[in-house]
């Protein structure tokens, strides 16, 4: 993605990989300022699943103004790509904090207060992240919390799909995350 420029924002370089997108760092050339942009990838472009989960991640976003969640700016489709544009948190992820060692009991503290009001934010909102862990917790120099990645979160709306009494519908079956060993009843499987 060397100088690829997807409308006014111009990628700098590649931030990081997952299961449902890449994320380089860009410059918003009308703004000025430094922003996230999260690609699906192109063997998924044309996979109709994916690009439905990738749009409600962009409402998901949208919908919740908070300052310990990472922020939306918009949704860039350039050729047949989509592209969630998203703030740029410089800082480094919680996993990374941990691997360099443990955390004193008061910044521990903190962090996780400010991960839980986050968290109860998107919950007011009726929204479950459902992928809430180190690697989607950034934390600022100033130590400050921004969860991210709200691609596998899941919306109050959405919770009509179950059937039968809380049982999942076969759509909810291809649902992509982690499953505990602990829940052997989830609606979702590994992937």
């Amino acid at each position: 993605m060397d100088r690829l420029q997807i409308g006014p924002y111009l990628v700098a370089r590649n931030l990081g990989r997952g299961g449902m997108g890449e994320v380089y760092l860009a410059t918003d050339t009308r703004l000025d300022r430094q922003v996230a942009i999260k690609a699906l990838p192109a063997h998924f472009a044309q996979d109709s699943d994916r690009l439905t989960r990738f749009q409600r991640e962009a409402k998901i976003l949208a919908s919740l103004n908070h300052s310990g969640i990472g922020a939306i700016y918009g949704l860039e489709e350039a050729d047949g790509r989509q592209y969630l544009i998203l703030e740029y948190v410089d800082g480094e992820t919680l996993a990374e904090r941990l691997a360099r060692g443990p955390i004193p009991v008061e910044e521990t503290l903190t962090l996780a207060r400010q991960i839980a009001e986050s968290v109860e934010v998107a919950h007011d909102k009726g929204i479950i992240h459902r992928d809430l862990k180190p690697g989607n917790v950034m934390v600022t120099h100033h130590g400050r919390v921004k969860v991210l990645d709200f691609g596998l979160a899941r919306s109050a709306d959405e919770r009509g799909s179950l059937k039968d009494g809380g049982r999942p519908a076969d759509r909810d079956l291809l649902a992509p995350t982690v499953t505990s060993p602990a829940f052997t009843d989830s609606p979702t499987i590994p992937g």
